[in-house]
């Protein structure tokens, strides 16, 4: 019969849970901290698992930052302003998020914007040019694009694609 499990884990147990975690995929200071909070360790125990885990550069926010918009960015289609709120979210500081979204170019950034927009597009029945554009724009702002850039890029795209 293996170990029976009761109670909280040990503070080396979370440790070690936590740099395995850790080391299949990206994680922040704050989602660590969630973890461990929800495994029951205690703050003065959880900020120093947080600081090894640190230390031995199993989180690095930073790194995180510039994962995060990548990922949302090419596999999530998500605008500048959704990414941006999420980091806060996960309570990045401004340096930290100013870094990863360095990592969105500005030509991939209006090729996915119309991208988005073309996909949408195509599935909508709307005849009616202003129900159409509206849809489109609150489409692009819901995926977190900018409104000037939203509505520039939908009235061009109507423009040039009359029904």
């Amino acid at each position: 019969m293996g170990k029976e499990k009761t109670g909280q884990l040990t503070k080396e147990e979370a440790l070690g849970k936590a740099a395995s975690l850790c080391s299949q995929s990206e994680h922040c200071i704050s989602q660590i901290e969630e973890k461990l909070f929800s495994w029951g360790i205690s703050d003065k125990d959880a900020e120093g698992i947080v600081s090894r885990l640190v230390e031995e550069k199993y989180i690095d926010n930073r790194r995180f930052a510039r994962a995060y918009c990548h990922d949302k960015f090419c596999y999530n289609h998500w605008g500048r302003m959704k990414i941006r709120q999420m980091l806060r979210h996960l309570r990045l500081s401004d340096e930290e998020i100013a870094e990863g979204m360095s990592t969105i170019p500005d030509e991939d950034y209006s090729e996915k914007l119309n991208d988005v927009l073309r996909a949408k597009d195509r599935t909508l029945k709307d005849t009616d040019k202003y129900l159409r554009k509206a849809k489109l724009v609150r489409h692009l702002l819901s995926r977190g694009f900018e409104t000037e850039l939203a509505v520039d890029a939908v009235d061009t795209y109507l423009s040039q694609n009359s029904l």
